[in-house]
């Protein structure tokens, strides 16, 4: 059983201010990072708080991952987002592997419809390829 925890002040007043719909949208998305990164111990403890104005999730102790951001927006309201690094080749990976699943722009988001049943295996691959990106490219290395 994972236990998702406490949403820290910062990023919950973020979350007030999604529509319904989006907030249960992020809620979920942030419960499935927490259960990912909860299923594999060289992920360690994930740190969450605000990067550019939204929930990010960091694996700042373990140093294993990418940040993980998650996004909403009144603009595109039935879009769930998630960013990552530029500087990695996290999201041609996941066009690689997940074409049909997200939409993809540039090399930063992966997007998915809300109003679709959710790609829970989709993401809970592209979440544990972005919180062990770091570790997994020493192996290669």
């Amino acid at each position: 059983m994972t236990i998702t925890p406490i949403i820290s002040p910062d990023v919950k007043s973020v979350f007030q201010t999604y529509s319904p719909e989006g907030r249960t949208a992020m809620m979920s998305l942030r419960a499935l990072i927490f259960e990912v990164a909860s299923a594999n111990s060289a992920v360690g403890i994930l740190t969450e708080t605000l990067k550019w104005g939204v929930p990010s999730y960091l694996t700042e102790k373990s140093k294993s991952g990418s940040t993980i951001r998650i996004s909403w927006s009144a603009a595109k309201p039935k879009q769930a987002a998630l960013y990552f690094n530029c500087k990695t080749t996290l999201v041609d990976r996941m066009r690689d592997v997940y074409p049909d699943s997200f939409t993809f722009q540039s090399n930063r988001v992966a997007a998915y419809s809300i109003d679709a049943r959710m790609p829970r295996e989709a993401l809970m691959h592209c979440i544990e390829m972005a919180l062990l990106y770091h570790r997994n490219k020493r192996k290669i290395a």
